[in-house]
Order: structure tokens, then sequence, then C-alpha cells
């Protein structure tokens, strides 16, 4: 099951972009677009969902990190395939007094939990309005194109029009900076998350 985007329509218009109803689908891509990429820079779906991990290494120790906090609660645990009921969540992590690895061979950890905030943060919102904006400037534009290169200087005496030479891929691309920001922010925790019901 996808995600919700991170950001509405209503949200870009509370923002001051009015979208018309013939760009409507093509608003509702950047916004599913701009929170893909924000989640992928978060290493977390950042909104809550329930999600199953699978790939989880199985350590000697006693404490099991789970990727994309916050953690809200935990409905099953199992290890090489078995169910185990003796843990607790403590701190966004299980805890098991026999630790994570029943005998000396490595061992897969299996979780299925509850995860993210119930209200997407403000700024998250302003930034996938703000990305998913930029792309509809850009559509705006040049609708006939995706790929067309951007004008950087235009002559109309004797008509002359440069393009630039460096072909952005994405109006959504977000800065190394803010990739670390978001990434530290809602911690990646270790593991992937591979599936959401």
């Amino acid at each position: 099951m996808a995600l919700a985007p991170l950001a509405t329509v209503a949200d870009l218009e509370a923002r001051g972009l009015a979208v018309d109803a013939s760009e409507s689908g093509s608003v509702a891509v950047f916004l599913d677009v701009a929170s893909s990429i924000v989640r992928d820079a978060a290493g977390s779906p950042i909104s809550e969902t329930t999600s199953t991990v699978d790939n989880l290494e199985g350590e000697p120790g006693q404490r099991l990190r789970l990727p994309g906090p916050p953690i809200r609660s935990v409905s099953a645990v199992s290890i090489d395939g078995t169910a185990v009921t003796d843990w607790k969540l403590v701190s966004g992590a299980l805890f098991r007094a026999a630790g994570w690895r029943p005998g000396c061979d490595p061992a897969t950890v299996e979780v299925t939990y509850l995860h993210g905030l119930p209200i997407v943060p403000a700024d998250i919102v302003d930034l996938v309005c703000r990305m998913a904006a930029q792309a509809l400037v850009k559509l705006r534009e040049s609708p006939e194109s995706l790929a067309s290169k951007p004008v950087v200087q235009e002559r109309i005496g004797d008509y002359s029009v440069t393009y630039a030479y460096e072909l952005a891929y994405s109006e959504m691309e977000i800065p190394k900076y803010l990739r670390a920001q978001l990434a530290a922010r809602f911690g990646t925790g270790g593991g992937q998350v591979v599936r959401m019901r």
C-alpha cells in the first residue's frame, strides 16, 4: 500500500499557489514524488504507518533498533521464522534478555510495527509544497515537454535565445545539507522497510 503524500493541494493553496482543475493530476504526481524524495532523504516514512521489516540481523546484544522512528507499537516479532514474545519496546528499540541471536549463527529478525508521526510536521509539509510548486511552475513555463532545457537569455530584436547547457534532471532535488538534516532528525536506525500493511 502506497503512503499518502506528506502534503495536499489544500496545503499548496494555503501557501498562495492557486491550482487549476486542469493541473490537479500533475500536482498530485508532484506532491507524491516530492514526498517520496523527502522520505528517502529522511530514511523514514515520517507519517504514521504500519510496516514489516524482515531483514534485520539478529545480534547477540539485548537491544534491537528499528528503522523509521518514532516507534509507536510492535505487533509481531519472529527470529528465523519462529514467533517470540519475550521482548519489550523500550526507547524505540526492542529489548530481549536472551538477545537476538539464538545460537552462534547469524539470525534474521522480522518485526511488524506502527511507526512515524500521526501529524506531519509543518516544516515537512512546507518543504514538500515548495518542491511541488517548483515543478508546477516549470510545467506552466514549458507544458509541451518535460525534457526542455531552460531558457537563460532571450532577446527580441533580431530574435535570439540561449538555453542552459547543464540540464537539471528535476526541480525536486534536495541539497546534501538538507538530506543530512532530515536523516539526522528522523534517523534510519538500520534495516529496511520492505512492505507496508
